[in-house]
């Protein structure tokens, strides 16, 4: 598959997701799950494509390295409780399909996307459960 139709699947697979952060009025929402998605597909197309005989792990670490300080930057302790873990996930989540689909899993990539928004969708039914 061509580079710009990985991106372009990355950035609508991250807009899956951040939309619903979006709509869940979430510090994190549409433009952040797409950009992190792109940047993942991009840094993984390069770690494979641009260094030859390089090690793309190298690379893939270092997104998850990266992300883990994103996502760090959304939890706060708010009152008496801690806020933002979700939406960490969500990031870290929506990081980890855009690495998927640069790498060229694109099923995987769909299905993880499709299992991460209706986990996010679960809250709805979370009161009932308590």
């Amino acid at each position: 598959m061509y580079i710009i139709e990985k991106v372009i699947i990355a950035a609508i697979l991250g807009a899956l997701i951040g939309y619903e952060r979006e709509t869940a009025d979430k510090p994190a929402g549409l433009r952040t799950h797409i950009l992190l998605a792109v940047g993942a597909t991009i840094f993984t197309i390069l770690s494979y494509e641009a260094f030859p005989g390089s090690d793309p792990a190298r690379i893939a670490a270092s997104i998850v390295t990266g992300i883990g300080f994103i996502g760090a930057g959304v939890i706060m302790q708010h009152e008496n409780k801690i806020v933002g873990v979700t939406t960490a996930a969500s990031l870290w989540v929506t990081t980890s399909i855009g690495m998927a689909v640069g790498a060229g899993y694109y099923f995987l990539s769909v299905i993880a996307t499709v299992i991460t928004f209706i986990v996010l969708r679960l809250k709805i039914i979370e009161p009932s459960i308590e």
